[in-house]
């Protein structure tokens, strides 16, 4: 070791993961590891970043996200791979143009005020200085992205294939415009598809209102949620089947406040449960009612503004935000006596997916996008297994969708996007899409054309992700060495938002699947079940968590809690993983300043001991069973199964072992156990790296090997020809009886220097052996020599008069007592104990036998008292098993 390593480890004797990790990163960059190998024969292996909003900051679902992307991305590089794992953001339309709004507010103007052009300007400009945030913080994740190769939904070749797909879906009719109820968001002032509306229950009131028959000195009572809605009213109707109302279909009713006349209709979808079974029909504002009022045309009366206020429809109400009109409306109604009752009423109410607002029914002349010809190989896709989900339930939730798919929204009345490539001539009213801005009208040569305001769906544009950001529509190297990609880890909630889209995509225009894997990551729940989120104060900043623990330490804890797809977020199993880079840190450095100077090797077959043997058939047992668990995406069980073999096999068991022979007198064994540690040390460096990036890079640049990255090196697969059963299942033996003697001597609480003796009592030749050959590790690691052996009890009695029987496999032992302990004192010390034991039991009882107690304490005082009542049991139960395990009954 040269003396800049030692004295660097010599004073380093705590592991701070901020002193090492932005030097890892700076180094990784500058050494420009993280993108693919130009001209590579190597086979290919491609992630796409799932691109976070520009807008954006790394919250838990990035977080657990992004340590699974990376470890793929590393083992793919050390598997041999050309790997490249594909950066960008999304230009995220509505959360982008938001902000930007409210900037604008605070300085008192307005969008519209500045203009279109200057207002995106203003977002271009906020972008370059707010874009790039999460990109930062994904590389304090440590996350090995192609930072240099970095796109954007909005840098000019992805416009350019966002317009190509465009143009080529609206010549084949799928894409078309029509006037046609939308989900209107009024804080946005834009329509959202289906899949942007989230639901929230809540509290509401349902109003019956009367009617007046036309006619007649009688009413119908329908029941509405919404009554500023009835002024669009256009008829009423009851299910054709309905006792109640047959002779009431064909009549009329008149519109309370409005004075128009209205039918009475008959239509099976109402339902006769809801309400009086009488419905109130809005063709305009319901798309239930859209619907009936197609089927009977029925006519479409708008009384909503955009910005949700009443229009002049409304009447005298015009001008009202739908609030105010709801309680005026009510007022009248009130004082006209045509308010039946009003019941409270808790119902799914449509909200925004960006700001909360209550989303609008309303019809409006939007842009659509038909799905099905695209969804039938997309489906064909999922079920032939061309591309698996995993877990594989996803897949029956993505089929469902996809067979009952409808049609797209795809246009947002939106400044900050992909404006529509669509001119319109209105000299001849041609609609002219093109990908190029055209000069004149092909229809009457008018040079006159003014270009479509909406922008489309910030989905639309990312559901061409995996091959516009490769290059497409050109025929370039990275389209044709990364396409298709491999792996996609996404969330659930964008399963059809993104997913299912990016497939359809895939197939329809480079002609093959995106991906052939997709991993549903977990999502991490707050502590007590509640999704976490900022405004409910559940959320928990993985940035914080990286100050605190380190960014290998929240990776490894992500990684290790994610065991299902719903799990609550514990801050024990970060710590616990801060704790193991701690040990790994530990481990490594008593290691390398302990071992002498040779090269990593396991130790020749002639010199090599037992727990060498089984050090190493568990190394290539680990490496085997972690490759398979990294291929079946369970790295939740791949964590488990790395701590177990790091943390209780190798720094536990076998360093403790070697330290018997480095600080030995045998000179030849010191060479061979320093040896086999840095060959062990080495294997469980760049097993962990994809977990534990810059832990183990800072430790292998350590290491006396040849130089180079550790994210370069070669993941170790597991020999199956290294593994040796004998040693594993003769070690574990002798483990347990290592740990039965300990165990002993801890319950009669020997000094721990006090060296005993025991003998072995057993018929099994391969105990005896195991035992025998090994007695002077055993005595190194237990302070107990087993210097004698017998084959029968009768024997066994004879050699050891009033001894302590310890249970090992295959046999057990017998440790003389009075070698150890004063056993009269030992043995008035457990009687005192097993009193006072006893009396405490006695009071847990008595307290829980008192009626009134139980009657009238706290319900959580009495559990308190169960519990305690239950522990004294247990304890008492176990120290009167030891008793009589040493002194008899």
């Amino acid at each position: 070791m040269n003396p800049d390593t030692r004295q660097h480890l010599e004073s380093n004797t705590r592991y701070s993961p901020a002193s090492i990790e932005s030097k890892w990163m700076d180094l990784w960059l500058e050494a420009r590891l993280f993108s693919p190998e130009e001209g590579s024969d190597k086979d290919s292996y491609c992630i796409v970043l799932p691109p976070p909003n520009v807008t954006g900051s790394l919250h838990m679902g990035h977080a657990l996200n992004s340590s699974i992307q990376d470890l793929l991305i590393r083992l793919a590089r050390m598997r041999g791979k050309n790997a490249l794992w594909v950066c960008g953001t999304d230009h995220a339309g509505i959360a982008t143009q938001n902000q930007v709004e409210k900037q604008l507010r605070s300085e008192g103007l307005t969008r519209q005020q500045i203009g279109r052009e200057e207002f995106e300007q203003r977002v271009w400009k906020w972008r370059g200085q707010y874009g790039s945030t999460i990109i930062s913080q994904l590389k304090r994740m440590g996350c090995s992205l192609d930072y240099e190769g970095e796109r954007f939904t909005l840098d000019e070749g992805y416009v350019k294939a966002v317009y190509r797909v465009f143009t080529s879906l609206y010549r084949k009719g799928y894409i078309y415009r029509d006037e046609y109820m939308v989900n209107w968001c009024t804080g946005c002032h834009t329509a959202l598809s289906d899949l942007e509306v989230e639901h929230e229950e809540e509290d509401d009131k349902l109003y019956y209102l009367r009617y007046p028959v036309i006619g007649e000195d009688d009413y119908l009572v329908i029941a509405t949620a919404r009554p500023e809605t009835m002024l669009g009213d256009t008829a009423v109707a009851v299910n054709p089947g309905d006792e109640r109302y047959q002779d009431y279909i064909g009549k009329a009713v008149e519109l309370p406040l409005t004075g128009r006349e209205i039918p009475i209709i008959a239509d099976e979808y109402v339902d006769v449960k809801f309400g009086t079974g009488a419905l109130k029909i809005t063709p305009a504002h319901d798309p239930n009612d859209f619907e009936i009022g197609k089927k009977h045309d029925l006519e479409e009366i708008n009384v909503f503004t955009s910005d949700g206020h009443i229009n002049q429809a409304g009447g005298q109400f015009a001008g009202l935000t739908l609030e105010e009109a709801r309680a005026q409306i009510m007022h009248r109604l009130e004082g006209d006596d045509l308010v039946e009752k009003v019941e409270p009423y808790r119902h799914a109410v449509g909200v925004c997916y960006r700001c909360g607002t209550t989303i609008e029914p309303y019809i409006s002349l939007q842009w659509f996008m038909r799905m099905d010809e695209l969804a039938r190989p997309a489906i064909n896709a999922v079920e032939s297994g061309q591309v698996k989900f995993h877990p594989q339930r996803w897949a029956g939730v993505y089929l469902d969708w996809m067979r009952s798919i409808r049609p797209w929204c795809i246009s947002r009345q939106l400044w900050w996007g992909h404006r529509l490539p669509v001119w319109y001539c209105d000299e001849c009213g041609k609609i002219i899409v093109e990908e190029e801005p055209p000069t004149t009208c092909p229809g009457c040569n008018s040079s006159e054309l003014r270009q479509e305001e909406d922008v489309l769906d910030t989905w639309f544009s990312s559901a061409l992700w995996p091959f516009a950001t490769l290059g497409w529509p050109e025929t370039t190297e990275r389209l044709e060495k990364f396409y298709p990609t491999n792996t996609l880890v996404t969330a659930r909630d964008i399963i059809f938002l993104w997913v299912a889209r990016m497939i359809m995509m895939g197939l329809e225009f480079p002609e093959d699947i995106p991906y052939s894997d997709v991993i549903i990551n977990a999502t991490i729940m707050a502590k007590d079940g509640r999704r976490m989120s900022k405004s409910l104060g559940t959320g928990i900043d993985p940035l914080e968590l990286i100050g605190t623990y380190g960014a290998d330490a929240t990776r490894f804890g992500l990684l290790n809690m994610a065991s299902s797809q719903d799990v609550r977020f514990a801050d024990e199993r970060i710590e616990m993983s801060r704790n193991f880079c701690n040990k790994i840190f530990n481990a490594a450095r008593f290691v390398l300043l302990g071992v002498e100077d040779v090269p990593p090797a396991p130790p020749a077959p002639s010199a090599a001991t037992l727990p060498d043997r089984w050090i190493e058939s568990r190394l290539q047992a680990t490496a085997a069973d972690i490759n398979r668990l990294l291929d079946a995406y369970d790295f939740s069980e791949a964590t488990r199964l790395l701590y177990r073999f790091v943390w209780n096999e190798f720094c536990d068991w076998y360093v403790e072992i070697a330290k018997i022979r480095l600080y030995g007198e045998d000179v030849a064994a010191k060479g061979e156990v320093s040896g086999h540690l840095l060959h062990l040390l080495d294997n469980i460096l760049r097993l962990l790296h994809p977990f534990m990036p810059f832990l183990t890079e800072e430790l292998a640049a350590l290491m006396p090997l040849p130089g180079g990255f550790l994210i370069n090196s070669v993941y170790p697969r597991g020999d199956e020809s290294a593994r040796d059963a004998g040693a594993e299942k003769d070690m574990e033996e002798l483990m347990e009886t290592v740990v039965a003697i300990r165990t002993m001597r801890n319950e009669l609480t020997v000094p721990p220097k006090k060296r005993a003796r025991a003998i072995l009592v057993s018929k099994e030749e391969n105990v005896i052996n195991v035992v025998q050959n090994n007695s002077s590790l055993i005595e190194s690691l237990s302070k107990t020599l087993i210097d004698e052996h017998v084959a029968d009890e009768d024997e066994a009695a004879a050699a050891a008069q009033q001894a302590a029987v310890v249970l090992i496999p295959g046999g057990k032992l017998l440790v003389p007592l009075a070698e150890l302990i004063d056993i009269e004192q030992e043995q008035s010390r457990l009687q005192s104990v097993i009193s006072r034991k006893k009396q405490e039991l006695a009071r847990a009882e008595g307290k829980l036998a008192n009626k009134n107690f139980v009657a009238k304490a706290p319900a959580e005082l009495v559990e308190k008292e169960k519990a305690k009542l239950e522990q004294h049991g247990r304890e008492l139960a176990e120290l009167e098993q030891q008793y009589n395990r040493y002194f008899g009954t």
